[in-house]
């Protein structure tokens, strides 16, 4: 144990906090020595959790800066949004490396995320330091950085659907419309009228309409890799399923091409980024093809009679969306494979 990497998760008892446990555990590189929660200190993570018997046996901690320290050389936040930007800052100043799976350092701007989030910000100083770990696109970035903010699962499901097309300018970015469905997981644990089972089940059905957190995040990276201010209409749906995110993307195409054009320009784009998987022409992708894995498949179909590109791209919420992800930026964070301790087939069926 002593030479690996020790972590700490802070959000223990939420579905992205327990799916770290889970992904860490396997990697060969890192050490859990602490699970956190400020809501069950004191109490062991298997009481909220049976199927981690005999497996995490410890309490779950408190959060107590100056403690993470003693136990942990790397931090992941898996907190509802507007606590991470109270307690990164002292772990900073700890000397601890960060990865905030929540969205609190994502936007650069701070009245931005009051806008979309209604919670105070966290300082710019901060904004300002934090690398956005998308690491398909951004992984170079990420190197050797002590706090990183986790894509949220909307966008990276999204983004990585857009990218390539729009840095290439082979869509019009003016003419984007992204329609995402996701499992109920992505709602967190906490019970509410909308996730209930009786209010789901044999249900489909959109929420935030035009007002969901991640638009300007979407927003905000399309914007940088086009060199120009970028809108999307973006609308949400909750599926009656547990994991999963499928986003659905209409744009204008540019120019003459067709889908062998977009399925090139994507295998190139991602070429050596073992996470992506583009779909051959006619073939699209489901959620369950990504079941509990950390890839994101991406498929297209070509319009000709209306000049549109369809985009389907689709992940696990829950790894690729978060926990997943988060390992991919420890791994460049810390200098190692992007891949280690993420190669696991997905579950199917």
């Amino acid at each position: 144990m002593s030479s690996k990497v020790r972590a700490a998760i802070i959000g223990s008892t939420g579905y992205g906090g327990v799916e770290l446990v889970r992904l860490l555990a396997a990697h060969p590189q890192v050490a859990i020595t602490s699970v956190i929660s400020s809501s069950s200190a004191g109490e062991p993570i298997a009481a909220g959790y049976p199927h981690l018997q005999e497996i995490r046996t410890e309490l779950l901690d408190g959060i107590d800066p100056a403690e993470i320290k003693s136990k942990a050389d790397v931090v992941f936040l898996a907190t509802p949004a507007g606590v991470a930007s109270g307690i990164v800052p002292q772990l900073l100043e700890q000397g601890l490396k960060v990865i905030d799976v929540s969205g609190d350092f994502r936007l650069k701007s701070p009245a931005l995320y009051e806008q979309w989030y209604k919670k105070a910000p966290a300082e710019q100083a901060y904004l300002d330091r934090a690398v956005y770990g998308l690491t398909e696109v951004f992984g170079s970035e990420v190197q050797g950085q002590e706090l990183i903010s986790n894509p949220g699962c909307y966008p990276t499901a999204t983004l990585l659907g857009l990218v390539p097309a729009v840095a290439a300018g082979w869509i019009d970015p003016k003419s984007i419309i992204v329609d995402a469905k996701s499992g109920v997981s992505g709602a967190g644990r906490g019970a509410s009228l909308g996730t209930h089972y009786s209010e789901l089940n044999e249900n489909f059905k959109a929420y935030k309409v035009n007002q969901h957190q991640h638009i300007p995040e979407i927003e905000q990276v399309l914007a940088r890799v086009a060199g120009t201010e970028v809108t999307v209409t973006f609308t949400t749906h909750l599926v009656p399923m547990t994991r999963g995110i499928m986003s659905t993307i209409y744009a204008s195409i540019a120019g003459r091409r067709g889908v062998q054009d977009f399925i090139g320009l994507y295998r190139e784009y991602y070429e050596g980024r073992q996470f992506v998987r583009i779909r051959p022409e006619g073939q699209w992708p489901g959620t369950k093809e990504v079941y509990g894995s950390n890839y994101c498949d991406i498929g297209f179909a070509v319009d000709e009679r209306t000049g549109r590109i369809t985009i389907i791209s689709v992940i696990d919420n829950l790894v690729k969306g978060a926990a997943g992800q988060a390992i991919q930026n420890l791994n460049l964070m810390m200098g190692w494979e992007e891949g280690l301790g993420l190669q696991f087939v997905p579950v199917y069926p």
